[in-house]
């Protein structure tokens, strides 16, 4: 299961990095990118229970397992939090080095 989590947000991530390059031409994302981008941000909600848009480390833990687990990775700037555009800015960059 957390395979295929870190596939799919993988692919969101590489899929929506790579319909923001394209501007000149706007493009719809896929059913499938656009439904894995809705289960991120639906997953990040429900683990902010502070409705701050920002994920403490004991709220990663408790609701984004694989966050916590990059937790120091996402929150490279140190700041006790991670936000939803910074998980998405690390998978993409996760994506990119392979």
């Amino acid at each position: 299961m957390m395979k295929k989590m870190i596939a799919v947000l993988a692919l969101c991530m590489a899929s929506a990095g790579a319909l923001a390059q394209s501007a000149e031409m706007p493009a719809a994302a896929s059913p499938r990118v656009e439904r894995a981008m809705q289960q991120l941000q639906g997953r990040f909600a429900n683990a902010n229970t502070t409705h701050d848009g920002k994920l403490t480390r004991e709220q990663a833990a408790a609701g984004m397992p694989m966050v916590a687990k990059h937790f120091d990775q996402i929150d490279a700037q140190r700041t006790g939090y991670v936000t939803l555009a910074q998980i998405e800015a690390f998978m993409g960059q996760a994506m990119m080095s392979r």
